[in-house]
């Protein structure tokens, strides 16, 4: 199982510096005008979205959110409101929104049940070796901090959100980000596991 794990955060690494390496800077300044009039009215204007349906986006790294819009608006990501959103976006205008979220703050969650949190707690840091599920920290990293760009920062994000994104991999309908892996994992997990490491990533800061 240890090894299994350190395979899955030694991939992840090498995915990631790949992805990393080309992506190009954009500049957070020349975003403000979509983040004004597109981005804030579900994300915030600072990227901390006050409603759990929709992610945090502040912190998250550049090179992420710019795959993430590129993705939507290539419907290789399906969700009917984002490639709506992304459809007129163009490839600056996706490096910049990166630019401009990456520098700002994450505002901390909190877990709201802290029984259901600790139970998520054990998943999130060691998996369940009986059902093969290697530990959210070999990718995601043990403060949930991610590894640009290709694993996000995990850290203060609605509980809500997860859960939506788990289901999604464990349903097959998400197709990005390293699917094939996640789509493995979540489809080992129980709802009441994706529930409970939900509610424990809400309250890492």
């Amino acid at each position: 199982m240890k090894r299994s794990m350190a395979m899955v955060a030694v991939a992840g690494m090498m995915v990631a510096a790949s992805v990393q390496a080309d992506t190009a800077k954009g500049d957070p300044a020349k975003a403000q005008q979509i983040v004004t009039t597109v981005c804030a009215a579900c994300h915030g204007a600072d990227g901390n979205s006050t409603n759990p349906t929709y992610p945090k986006l502040a912190g998250l790294p550049a090179a992420y959110i710019t795959k993430q819009l590129t993705n939507f608006k290539s419907g290789e990501r399906k969700n009917p409101t984002m490639s709506a959103m992304a459809a007129p976006l163009s490839p600056d205008d996706m490096l910049n929104l990166g630019a401009y979220f990456s520098e700002k703050t994450p505002k901390p969650g909190a877990a709201k049940d802290a029984a259901l949190a600790e139970e998520g707690k054990k998943l999130f840091k060691g998996g369940n070796e009986a059902t093969g599920v290697p530990a959210c920290a070999a990718c995601h990293g043990p403060a949930g901090a991610g590894i640009p760009a290709e694993f996000p920062r995990l850290a203060g994000q609605h509980s809500e959100y997860i859960m939506t994104q788990l289901k999604a991999f464990r349903a097959g309908e998400r197709a990005n980000d390293g699917a094939k892996m996640m789509r493995m994992i979540a489809g080992k997990l129980s709802d009441q596991e994706i529930k409970a490491v939900a509610e424990y990533i809400a309250g890492l800061h």
